[in-house]
């Protein structure tokens, strides 16, 4: 593993809950601006 140094730098308790917690909020902000700006989604989700 040649990232194992960076937490040297960053707690894992403290980087690993800020990582996820990033990669949620980028997947939510994706899937909100694709339901919102795509026509057949939500069609597609409310079975038509």
């Amino acid at each position: 593993m040649n990232q194992g140094r960076i937490w040297c730098v960053v707690n894992p308790t403290v980087g690993l809950p800020l990582f996820l917690g990033t990669v949620l909020l980028i997947s939510l902000l994706i899937h909100y601006a694709v339901l919102n700006n795509s026509s057949w989604l939500p069609a597609f989700l409310n079975g038509g």
